[in-house]
């Protein structure tokens, strides 16, 4: 799975929680995947293709061509 090159966020796991009568009855897999995106970027005057999600991106870590 991709992995932000900025802030290295990449997939989480944990359990998922099954509540019944306000005790926890069974618990299952569970992934959360960040929102990563595949974009073009100049670094060193060079154009260079990243892994980035989308919380950098919107913060302008990076500049674009």
């Amino acid at each position: 799975m991709a992995k932000c090159e900025i802030c290295e966020k990449a997939v989480k796991t944990g359990n998922r929680i099954s509540i019944t009568r306000s005790q926890i009855s069974r618990r299952a897999g569970r992934t959360w995947k960040p929102n990563i995106k595949k974009i073009k970027i100049i670094q060193n005057g060079t154009v260079k293709t990243i892994n980035i999600c989308t919380h950098c991106l919107r913060a302008n870590k990076v500049t674009r061509p």
